[in-house]
Parts: C-alpha cells; structure tokens; sequence
C-alpha cells in the first residue's frame, strides 16, 4: 500500500461496480456514500501484504523485487472483478498472500516485548472500520478472512453493518426453517452455504407478508378497469376493453387555491411536467380539459401538438407556475404561504398500468381518486425535518415532518407492513423451533444464535424491504417519462429532500417499481453476496473519537468530508422507521426518536450557530478521533483513510487552499500520523469537476498513514519548500506514468507534499512559527503548478506558443498583433502556426481550431509541422467521433509521440480548471481516463503503422 498498485484495474473495477445492482450489498439498504467493494477489497488486501522490497533477503534484486510486485498485481486484478465477489478460489488465494506477509512479520518480530501478544501465528488481526457507514470496508475485510468489527455513531448504518457482517456469519451454512422448506428437505438433498438458508427465508416470509398485507389492505389497491366509455375516447385501449389491469403507479399533482379572484375555489395544479412517456413511438401525454368553473385530466398519445406545453405542464419561465384557469403567475411565496397554512392538496393527473406490451397510460377516474381518499392512518412518523439541508428541501412548503412525506394510502400501506415484521417474527421463531433449531430464549442483541435471534434476524431484513418501499413510496418520489428510466425515481435520488410538485405513488402490492415482493428480493440477493464465510462480525454504535474497539487491530476507514451532506438528517427518514418495527428486536440501538445529531462529525453551520463554530467543531472531534486511531492501531500495518473533497475551492491569501481539506489534514497530523502514501481511486458516482458549487468529487483519495516516529526533526520553510521541490516533479511524473485522470491530480499530489511535510514534527516559519497545514497546502500546489508548467520544456515551440496563448483566449479570436508578438518569444511565427494547421488568421484576428474544426483526414505520418497540440486535439476529435479504436489508429502511427501529446493534457486541463473552462477540461480529462484502452487497441493495429496498409479510417 505504501509502493505500488495496479490502479487502473481497481478504478475500473470500481467505476464497472456502480451499474451493478443486483446481488450487490447496495441493495440491501440505502447509504449514501458506500465505498465500492473493489477499492475496499483491494486496499485492504494491500495494507496486510508486503511489498517485495521490504524482505531483500528473499527478493535481493530489482528485478526479482519487481517480477514478485507484478504477481501481486495479477492478484489484486483478479480480486476486484465483480464476478469474484464471491469466488472461493480467488479469495483463498488472497488469503493465503495476507497469511504469508503476515508470517514474515511475526518472524521480524520475534523480539519485539508484546510478540507473543500481538504476533499471534494462529491468529490474523482484526479488523475496524470505526466510520462504518454502508460497511463495505467491514465486508471486505471479513472476505479476506480477518475477523471484522464495525462501529458508527448513526443507528441506521450500525443496523446495515449488523445485517451485512454480523447476522450472515452467526447464522451461515444453516438450511431455512419455514414450513416449505422443511417439507420438501427429504427430496431436495442440498446443502446450504453462507446465507443461502437466511436469503430463501427472507423470500418465503417476505411472501407471506405481502399476501397478508393484500388481505388487509387490498381494498386501497384496486385494478383499474377499461371501460367502453374509454376505449370510445382512446380507441387504442381497444385490446384492454372490459379488461381489469393491475396499477404500477398513480400520478398526482400538488394543488392549491388559485390566487386569481374569480377562480379563488379552484384547486389548481403545480405540475412540472404533462409528459407520461418520451419513448420515440410510445409518447402519452396528460392533457387538462378545462370545463366551467372547473377541469379534469385526460391522457392522449402519440406526439403533443403542444409540445413545449406538454414538457413544462404548468411552470412558467418567470415564475413558479401559472394558474391552469387564467393564466395568472403563482409565486413561491404564495405556494410557500398555502403549503405552511395547510392548504395544499392534491390531485390525480393519470393512472399508470400494466399493459400486454408493456404500460398503459390511462385518463384518472373519479373512483380510483375516492379510494385513495378512503385511507385512514392510525399512526404516522413523528419528528421535524431540518430546515436546513444541502441540495434542497421540502419544508418551506408545508412538509415538515416526516410524516408529511407520506399520503394516507402510503401511510397505511408502511404500517401494516411495519406491524406484519412484527408477526412475522414470531412465526419465524415457532418454525425454527419446529424445524429443530434449539432455543435459549436469548434474542440477537443478546448474542443469541438461537430460535428467537433467527427471528430477530428475519426481521432486520423484512425491514429493510419495508425502507425500500418507504424510499420509493414517499410524495417525494417522482415519476420520470424518459426511456431509460420511465419509471418511478425514488425519493433519495440525490442526498437531499427537495420538493416534489407531482409526485407518483407505487403500488406496494403490485409487481413494478416500488412494491415489497421486489424489495424482498433484492435484500436476499444482497445476502448471497455477503461472505461465504463464517468468520465473526459484530457492529456497535460507538463514537469514533471516543471509541477503544481499535485496540490492536488493522484499521482502513471512510470519515465524513468535512461539510458534505449531512447523513443523520437524512437517516432520520429511515430510522423511523427500523423504530417503529425493530425498537423491541435492538431496544438500546432505537432508544431516541432521532439519529444522534449533535456529536456527528460534519461541520454544518447551522447546526453549530456559525461556520468558525463549525470548523473548530469538525478539528476538534476529527483530531480526536484520528489521535484514537494513532493510539490504538495495530503497529505492524499503516492505517489507510478514504477522503473525497475538491481541493482547490478558493485563492485566498495563501494561494489556492481549501478548509475542508486542511482543517482533515490538520486532524491527522495533529494526531501523530505521518503520511506515507496517497492513492487516488475512482470511489464517487459525481461527475461534475469544475464549477459545479460542489464539493464532490469523482475520486477518493485514499491516504496511508504511520505514526510519526518521536525522533522526527523540525525543519525551516526552506528546508521544505527545497524537497518539495526535489520530490515532487519525480511523485508527478510517477502518477501521470500511472495514468491518474487530470481531475485528480492536484488531489493526488497531496499525498506526496503532505508525506514532505510530515516527514519533520515540525515545519517552522521565518519568524520561528510552525507553518499550518494551510500554508504547506498552498506551497504543494504552487510546487505543482510549477513542475506541470516546467513540463513545457518537453513540448514543441508551436504548442508551448499555443498553451499560453490558450491561457489567455481560450478557443476565442485575439488580436493578431499580440499573437505575433508572442510567437518571437516562443521562438515561431503567426504563419508558421497557421502552416502547422492549429490556428486561423485572417482579418487582423487570430484563433485556435477546435477539436471539431479540425480535417478528418489528417494523417501524423505526412504531416510536416507535426505539433504535440496537434496531437492532442486531432485525438480529442477521433475519440468524440470515432471512438477509442479510432484514437487508437492514430497512436497506433504516433507512436512515442503519443506520450508526451498526454502529457500535455495534465497542463491543459489545469489551466481549463483555473479559468473555469469546464467542457474544455472535460475533453482533456476524458482523453487521459480513455488512454489505457486506446493503447491496449493501438498495440492490436500494428499493420497502421506500415506504409501502404489500411487504417482504422481507411487511410493508406
């Protein structure tokens, strides 16, 4: 971990890992920032196991040290696939590696005063995550055979960690115990392994609960039925003619008075959109029909003959919406007003249904309105949402508490099947004692292993279906028309709780998006990803900076990002949830009726009355959380810390700093630990890098980390400016070598600067003052904007001319004086850039071609003023055109001219990002992340570069 990995497969493996859904852990319970499993697996595999160079004895030259590190790679490629989440034979082999690297350091240790203590050759340490969160660090750790310990302050995430490490082991390799099951054991002669028996249970009872819940409320769900009135008017429903069909989803729209006078009666509709379906072929539409006084919905298909009409529904450009009677604007202010005074409705605009081929868009009728106002809670969530919430919030309008999130029917719905958890358990419990599985009557928070802990158990999972349903079956959850979701998108599409105007309510009992039988199984597909093996996991709710569970254990953790979303404000959706089923099953773990908020290491403004509060809040509580850790650690491995946050958010005094990112550094420095290592991985669903108001990130940047030994000296400013810059040129060119993607570069770089910076207790000023980590961020970054520009050196006089003048004008037109100016300096000439092909001149105006404007035909072989800018944008317009196999022939003719045109894309893209030139940065960052692909094809084309063979485009 502190040497060398195979980076780019992890960050492939990783960025593969979010498209997948099904059987992944993800899919057990929402958590908002989860760690892929990959880069868990892989960076914990790599803290455990040796690099070759540290035994020369074994490995006593280069060349052998690096023939061992590439089989270690071959490894970890292996690791991280998908397909070997649960692969045996793979794991062992991973196993076996963290084993023997763990059997050379019990050797080097043998004198070490607590070896027999801490080098025990029959035991592994353990492993904790005192973060936890989504627990895919714990599960991964458990995979690779360490014995794995979880804590988090937040209730929610310690219960996913229960279900993910603890529950599976107690339980693995047991057949189920429901009343099927055991009927048919005689025939079946199977064995169960890890928690295939929990998973079938999960099914049989999830099933039980969702007939039982039809029994019950049924009625609130009826099938809507196609009459000839309907066909007569839709002459399209004629298949469906007397034809009752189940419904997937019913869409509302939010109503309120409509400010004009003369329609002061009417509800009118706050609708975002008309459009049912964009589907090229498969258009439908709501179309309103104002009658009198009034109006109704009706549904059409087939392409709107208004189409800007259909797409924004009843929002206006400079207003919220407008009234659908008179067209008078309605103001937020007013929607504000009519939501806090109670006077917000409700509206059904169209009935979705299941079709032959596929959904049924259908016209609302006064029946199917009537029922869903029939509904009467007898219980609804207690407890305030914030008021304030990063990404937007529903509480200026009347929703808030969480209770208000939900309608009636959807209230009714998530009771019976929060009181049906509760009965289930206890069949659960009489079966198991009837399928032989003894009893002591000690439930699973008592460590029972047990019939009623099984039970218990059971019913961790029955709940987390009924959190899935609650997710998708809010008045938050939207309905979306396009073709690649055309669905319902649940309401924690993004890490917050904005306001929904027309809302769509699923069908708990149906079989689409949002019902309990399809939560079920995705819960028990998550469960057969969980570890086959039976190795021990236990979850606790603990604070991290007051925890002891480290003692002695291997440590790699994921801590908040400084003032990043706020997760027990959102948590809280969940909780009351889990509360209301699960409060007798963990009584200690959902004793307060909210997630613990105050000690939650995220510095939030509001919460701590001003953002100097909150700054010092967040140093305090993270510096003594990582102190915990630099304590407690397990001596013999580094600790490695997760950390995604954009650097470079400000230019202060200091040059380009950011507080989120000094004031974590400062709390690990503070803490003892020096920095031995930083990996950039692709861990971040975001794709936004520059000028989005966002504070994500694509990548973690993984920080390894050892205490700093007590001899460490005190070095000056100088001292430590003179080896960033001895180091940090080398530390650049080895990450662009392993081709990190531009936008994390300045994040990568970090690591480097900071292991300088730390190598020393401390740094100290021209006035005798330790420099704060702030100033040594500042410093790294000018380092590193120095190395990248004296990278220039390498490139071609026309590209060095172009990289300033680009810094300067972008792709737009200058005078062409200046340019001419310039290019003396530059050593070239206006007309020898125009010659080269990068720039027009014409009319006293000069300007850089873009990627597009750029000839198709281009061939670097017989180009006579080849440019390393050329290259490079001739790349970028093969790639958005042609793909990567196009990119590809055209290095594949290149050849090591290649590598330095890639180069020249980390400058540029610093200088995109300084002038918040995001397109531009995007084409640059796209080419570098494509890079091993293109060469991987480029080195299958070698008749490209033979004279007279065809290219990829045809070209001799």
């Amino acid at each position: 971990m502190e040497v060398a990995l195979p980076l780019e497969a992890i960050n492939i493996a990783s960025a593969r890992e979010k498209s997948i859904r099904h059987g992944h852990p993800s899919t057990l319970h929402l958590w908002w920032a989860r760690r892929p499993l990959a880069a868990a697996r892989a960076v914990i595999f790599a803290q455990m196991v040796d690099d070759p160079s540290a035994h020369p004895d074994i490995f006593p030259t280069e060349k052998k040290q690096e023939k061992e590190r590439q089989r270690l790679f071959r490894i970890i490629e292996e690791l991280v696939k998908w397909e070997n989440t649960t692969n045996e034979a793979v794991l062992q082999q991973a196993r076996d590696e963290i084993w023997q690297s763990w059997r050379y350091t019990c050797a080097e240790n043998a004198d070490h005063p607590r070896a027999k203590e801490l080098f025990d050759r029959y035991k592994l340490p353990a492993f904790h995550d005192p973060f936890a969160g989504g627990g895919a660090l714990p599960l991964e750790a458990q995979r690779l055979g360490l014995e794995s310990y979880a804590s988090d302050l937040n209730p929610v995430a310690v219960l996913i960690n229960k279900a993910m490490i603890e529950i599976p082991p107690k339980f693995a390799g047991k057949p189920p115990v429901n009343p099927d099951a055991q009927r048919q054991k005689a025939q079946m002669d199977k064995s169960w392994r890890g928690a295939q028996g929990l998973a079938e249970d999960v099914r049989y009872y999830g099933q039980w609960m969702r007939d039982e819940a039809e029994k019950r409320i049924g009625h609130l769900y009826p099938k809507v039925e196609v009459t000839a009135a309907m066909v007569q008017e839709r002459p399209d429903l004629k298949r469906y003619a007397g034809r009752k069909l189940t419904v997937i989803a019913w869409l509302w729209a939010r109503t309120v008075k409509s400010p004009n006078p003369a329609f002061a009666s009417v509800d009118v509709p706050l609708a975002s959109t008309f459009m049912l379906s964009t589907k090229a072929g498969k258009e439908a539409y709501v179309e309103p029909v104002i009658e009198g006084c009034g109006y109704r919905f009706t549904v059409k298909v087939g392409k709107p003959r208004n189409a800007e009409g259909a797409k924004n529904g009843t929002k206006l450009a400079r207003a919220n919406f407008g009234c659908l009677m008179s067209g008078a604007p309605i103001s937020g202010d007013y929607i504000k007003a009519e939501g806090k005074a109670g006077r917000m409705g409700a509206r059904l605009m169209a009935i979705v249904a299941e079709g032959d081929r596929g959904r049924t868009y259908l016209a609302p009728t006064p029946e199917m309105e009537a029922i869903a106002l029939t509904a009467q809670p007898t219980w609804k969530p207690e407890g305030d949402i914030p008021t304030r919430m990063t990404g937007g919030n529903c509480t200026p309008y009347g929703l808030s508490t969480w209770g208000d999130l939900f309608t009636p029917r959807q209230l009714v719905a998530l009771t019976t099947f929060s009181d049906l958890v509760q009965e289930a358990r206890e069949r659960v419990k009489r079966d198991a004692i009837t399928a032989g599985l003894p009893d002591n009557g000690k439930a699973l928070a008592e460590v029972g292993a047990g019939a009623t802990a099984y039970a218990d158990a059971l019913g961790v999972y029955l709940a987390f279906a009924l959190n899935k349903v609650a997710d998708r079956g809010s008045s938050l959850g939207r309905w979306d028309p396009t073709p690649t979701q055309s669905g319902i998108i649940n309401t924690f599409s993004r890490q917050a709780l904005p306001m929904s105007w027309d809302f769509a309510e699923s069908n708990p009992l149906g079989g689409a998006s949002g019902n309990y039988r399809g939560a079920i199984d995705l819960v028990a597909k998550a469960l057969l990803a969980a570890s086959l093996t039976a190795t021990s996991g236990y979850a606790t709710q603990d604070d991290a900076a007051a925890q002891s569970v480290s003692s002695d254990k291997l440590v790699s953790t994921d801590p908040p990002y400084y003032d990043n979303i706020g997760y027990a404000d959102l948590s809280d959706f969940f909780y009351v949830w889990l509360r209301r089923s699960l409060r007798s099953v963990f009584p200690e773990l959902f004793a307060t009726l909210a997630v613990p908020k105050a000690e939650e290491l995220v510095a939030t403004p509001y919460r701590h009355g001003s953002k100097q509060k909150a700054e010092t809040f967040f140093l305090y509580g993270m510096t003594h959380a990582m102190h915990r850790l630099a304590e407690q650690a397990h001596t013999a491995f580094p600790v490695t810390i997760y950390y995604a946050f954009k650097q470079a958010e400000s230019d202060g005094a200091d040059g380009t700093t950011n507080t989120g990112w000094d004031t974590f550094l400062a709390a690990v420095i503070e803490a003892g630990f020096a920095i031995s290592g930083t990996w950039p991985m692709r861990t971040e669903l975001s794709n936004r890098m520059i000028g989005s108001g966002t504070n994500a990130l694509a990548s973690s940047i993984v920080l390894v980390c050892r205490q700093r030994p007590a001899t460490a000296p005190t070095a000056t400013r100088r001292d430590f400016v003179t080896a960033l810059k001895a180091e940090l040129p080398q530390a650049l060119a080895h990450l662009q070598a392993g081709n990190i993607a531009p936008v994390d570069l300045a994040q990568a770089a970090i690591g480097p600067g900071m292991a300088v910076y730390t190598r020393y207790a401390k740094v100290l000023d021209a006035e005798g003052k330790p420099l704060p980590v702030r100033s040594a961020l500042a410093l790294i970054n000018q380092t590193l904007d120095e190395a990248l520009a004296e990278q220039e050196g390498d490139f071609d006089a026309d590209s060095r001319w172009a990289l300033t003048w680009f810094d300067q004008t972008g792709f737009a037109e200058g005078d062409y004086g200046v340019a001419e100016q310039l290019s003396k300096s530059k050593n070239t000439s206006v007309g020898g850039l125009d010659e080269a092909g990068i720039l027009v001149s014409r009319a006293g105006r000069v300007r850089l071609l873009k990627p597009a404007e750029l000839p198709a035909d281009w061939d670097p072989l017989t180009d006579k003023r080849l440019t390393h800018w050329e290259i490079v944008h001739q790349l970028i317009r093969a790639l958005e055109y042609g793909g990567e196999s196009a990119a590809a022939a055209l290095v594949a003719k290149l050849g090591s001219k290649a590598e330095t045109a890639r180069e020249l894309c980390y400058r540029l893209y610093t200088l995109c990002e300084r002038k918040k030139r995001a397109v531009e940065a995007m084409a640059y960052n796209g080419l570098v992340q494509s890079w091993p692909e293109i060469t991987r094809l480029a080195a299958e084309k070698p008749r490209a570069l033979i004279p007279g063979t065809p290219d990829l485009f045809g070209h001799e």
